[in-house]
């Protein structure tokens, strides 16, 4: 399963109605850092396909999620279970880290 993109319009749907946990990662088409994690994302989201499901939303595109969330700085991962937001990420981190953060936190 690869990372989805996710609007707005669909927040609601692909993430907080999600049966299983969302990270969402709140990132920007001019972001060095956030091109630097999705290589991450990419492959966590297929290593832990069925377990977590990775989003990726363009801040740009979709400033009312970001301002909803209290997104300040990107990257910034936020990983919602059951609808609601259970951690936060901020930064770019090596890709081990997101793994044992989503672990921790789904």
């Amino acid at each position: 399963m690869a990372t989805v993109n996710v609007e707005d319009g669909n927040f609601e749907a692909e993430v907080l109605q999600s049966s299983t946990p969302v990270l969402v990662d709140f990132w920007a088409t001019w972001c060095g850092p956030c091109k630097m994690i999705a290589p991450s994302l990419e492959e966590i989201s297929e290593e832990m396909a069925g377990e977590v499901k990775i989003a990726k939303l363009d801040i740009d595109s979709n400033q009312q999620s970001a301002m909803n969330y209290g997104v300040r700085s990107i990257p910034t991962m936020i990983l919602f279970k059951d609808g609601q937001p259970a951690a936060t990420l901020v930064g770019a981190q090596p890709k081990g880290k997101i793994a044992d953060w989503i672990k921790q936190y789904s």
